[in-house]
């Protein structure tokens, strides 16, 4: 019997950077890239269907995102494969924290199952050691 995919034959890589180009400090602006790589390691494919993400401020406070997909699509990963892609994120402060999960649906049993991804750090330069 084929298995569907769970959340445990996915897994989420993130590559976060601070982009002092786009930053601002003395107006409280912190840019953020983070580049997510999932991998897709069950015997389905699966279908990328929204994202939800926690953002903690360097003030403290909470920001909520939540959408369909990621960077305007729905992608289709297939076994074995993965998906990469960047995005964004504007800090208040030269420290944060991001969290979520992916929504995905499985393509055989179109049932959905949700991918966590763990607490990473967004931080500028010499801020963290």
């Amino acid at each position: 019997m084929d298995v569907a995919p769970q959340s445990e034959d996915v897994h989420v890589d993130v590559e976060p950077a601070f982009r002092d180009d786009e930053s601002s400090p003395e107006d409280n602006r912190y840019v953020f890239s983070y580049t997510i790589t999932v991998h897709n390691n069950s015997r389905h494919s699966m279908q990328l269907m929204a994202r939800h993400w926690s953002i903690t401020q360097s003030s403290g406070e909470v920001q909520e995102v939540r959408g369909k997909g990621v960077v305007g699509q729905q992608p289709m990963i297939a076994p074995g494969q993965t998906f990469r892609y960047t995005s964004r994120a504007i800090l208040d402060g030269p420290v944060g924290v991001m969290e979520g999960a992916f929504t995905c649906v499985d393509s055989v049993t179109q049932r959905p199952f949700e991918v966590a991804v763990a607490p990473f750090r967004l931080a500028g330069p010499n801020q963290v050691h």
